[in-house]
C-alpha cells in the first residue's frame, strides 16, 4: 500500500520552502536598505538562480533513479545513487564557483545593463554567494537519494537547521555588525555549508562504500542531460526577462524581483506534490505496480489543484499586507501592483503543471519533458518578454509571458498522462 500524497508532500514542502523563505526574508531585509541593494539583490539572484536551477538534476534525477530502485527492493543500489550523485555535486559545485569568480564583473553588468551602482552591489553580493554552490549542490543530492527511499523527514531537519541559522544570521549581520549587502551573503552561505554537513553524515551513516566510481558519476550525468537542458533554457528565459526588467528602470526591477520570489517560492510549495509524485510513481513502477502509478496522477493533480486556488485567493486577498513588507517605496509598490495578479491567478494552473510534471519525472519520461518545456519557453515565455521591451510593455508583458508558458505546459502534460507511452517507457528503461 502507498503512502498517501499529503504525508509525503508536507516534510517535502518544509524542504522545498526553506531556500525561497530564506531569500524572500533576505529581500525583506536587503529592501529596507535602499533601491540600489534591492537592484543588486535581484542581479546577483538573477545570475546565481539560474545556475541552481540547471542543476536541479542532481535531486529530482537522483530521486527518481533511487526511487525505482527502493521500489525494486534494493536499499543499497539506491544509497548508491546518492553517493555518486554527491560526488558529481562536489565537482560541479566547485568548478562553477571557479568559473562564476573569474566572469562575476562582467556578468552582472550585462544583467544590469551596464556598469553603474547596481552592477558594482551585484557584483560585491554574489562573489560571496557563489561560495556557498558546492554545499549547494550537495544539499541537492542528498534530498534526492532520500526521497527515492521516501524518508523525507531527515531532509526536512537538515534544511531546518541550515535556515534557521541563515535567518538568525541575516539582519545581524546586515544590519548589527554594519556589513549591509555582504553580510547577506554570507549568512546564506553559513547555514549552507551546516546544512550541506548534515547530508554527507547521513551519507556516511548508511555504510555505503564512499568512493566515487568515474563511470557511474558520468552515466548520472548523461541520465541527467535531458533534465539539464530542460532547465537551461528555462533558467535562461528568466534571465531574459529579468534583462528586460532591468532595462525598464529602477523600481520595476525590483517589483520584480519581489514577485519573482514569491513566485519561486510559491512554485516550490505547489512542487511538493511533484516530489511526493516522483517517490510514488519512482517506487511503484519500479515494483511494476502500474495501477497504482496511473492512480498517483489522479490523487497529485486534484491536491495541486486545490492547494492552487488557496494560494491565489490568500494572494489576492493579502497583497496590501505583503508587498509593503518588502519595501516603503512608492514607485516600487505601484509596479507590484501590476504584477500581482498574474502572480495570483497562474497559482491553480501551476499547481496541476508542476505535480504533473513530477509524475513524469518519477516515471523517468524525461525526455518528453524536456521536449515539451523547451517548446513552451520558446513559443511563450520569451517571445512575449522580448516584444514587452520593444513594445515597452513593462511587466505586464514579461508576466504575459510567463503566464503563457506555464498553460502551454499544463496542456502538454495533461495530454501526455491520459495515454500509456509514459508507462511503457519507464518499463522499458
Amino acid at each position: 500500500m502507498t503512502r498517501s500524497v499529503p504525508a509525503l508532500a508536507a516534510p517535502a514542502l518544509v524542504v522545498l520552502a526553506a531556500e525561497p523563505l530564506y531569500l524572500l526574508v533576505d529581500t525583506a531585509v536587503i529592501g529596507h536598505l535602499g533601491t540600489v541593494e534591492l537592484g543588486g539583490l535581484a542581479v546577483g539572484g538573477g545570475l546565481l538562480g539560474p545556475v541552481v536551477g540547471l542543476l536541479n538534476f542532481l535531486a529530482y534525477g537522483t530521486t527518481a533513479r533511487s526511487a525505482r530502485r527502493a521500489g525494486a527492493g534494493d536499499r543499497p543500489g539506491a544509497v548508491a545513487e546518492g553517493v555518486q550523485a554527491t560526488w558529481l555535486a562536489l565537482a560541479l559545485g566547485v568548478g562553477l564557483a571557479v568559473v562564476l569568480q573569474l566572469a562575476v564583473g562582467p556578468l552582472t553588468r550585462l544583467l544590469a545593463g551596464g556598469a553603474g551602482p547596481v552592477a558594482d552591489a551585484a557584483t560585491t553580493w554574489l562573489r560571496i554567494a557563489v561560495c556557498g554552490l558546492p554545499m549547494l549542490l550537495v544539499a541537492l543530492a542528498g534530498n534526492g537519494w532520500l526521497r527515492g527511499v521516501a524518508e523525507l523527514r531527515r531532509p526536512m531537519g537538515f534544511v531546518i537547521a541550515g535556515s534557521v541559522l541563515s535567518l538568525v544570521l541575516n539582519p545581524l549581520l546586515v544590519y548589527s555588525a554594519g556589513m549591509g549587502l555582504s553580510g547577506s551573503a554570507v549568512a546564506n552561505v553559513c547555514g549552507q555549508t551546516v546544512t550541506a554537513a548534515l547530508f554527507l553524515a547521513a551519507l556516511r551513516r548508511e555504510g555505503a562504500p564512499l568512493r566515487p566510481q568515474p563511470r557511474a558519476v558520468l552515466a548520472q550525468l548523461t541520465v541527467g542531460r535531458d533534465l539539464l537542458l530542460r532547465a537551461a533554457v528555462l533558467q535562461g528565459s528568466f534571465a531574459v526577462a529579468a534583462a528586460v526588467v532591468a532595462r525598464a528602470g529602477t523600481a520595476e526591477l525590483g517589483a520584480h524581483q519581489i514577485a519573482l520570489q514569491l513566485w519561486m517560492f510559491l512554485a516550490l510549495v505547489l512542487d511538493a506534490y511533484a516530489i511526493a509524485a516522483q517517490t510514488l510513481v519512482g517506487q511503484a513502477l519500479g515494483a511494476r505496480r502500474f495501477a497504482d502509478a496511473r492512480a498517483t496522477v489522479r490523487r497529485v493533480a486534484g491536491w495541486g489543484l486545490g492547494t492552487g486556488v488557496v494560494v491565489a485567493a490568500a494572494l489576492l486577498v493579502a497583497r496590501p499586507v505583503i508587498a509593503p513588507l518588502f519595501t516603503d517605496d512608492p514607485a516600487v509598490l505601484g509596479q507590484a501592483a501590476v504584477v500581482w495578479w498574474f502572480l495570483a491567478l497562474m497559482q491553480p494552473v501551476a499547481g496541476v503543471v508542476f505535480a504533473l510534471d513530477g509524475v513524469l519525472m518519477g516515471a523517468g519520461d524525461v525526455a518528453w519533458l524536456r521536449t515539451v518545456t523547451i517548446a513552451a519557453a520558446l513559443v511563450g515565455f520569451v517571445p512575449l518578454s522580448l516584444l514587452s521591451r520593444w513594445l515597452e510593455w513593462g511587466l505586464a508583458g514579461v508576466w504575459s509571458g510567463l503566464t503563457l508558458f506555464i498553460v502551454l505546459r499544463l496542456v502538454a502534460v495533461g495530454w501526455r498522462v491520459r495515454g500509456s507511452a509514459w508507462l511503457g517507457e519507464s518499463v522499458a528503461a
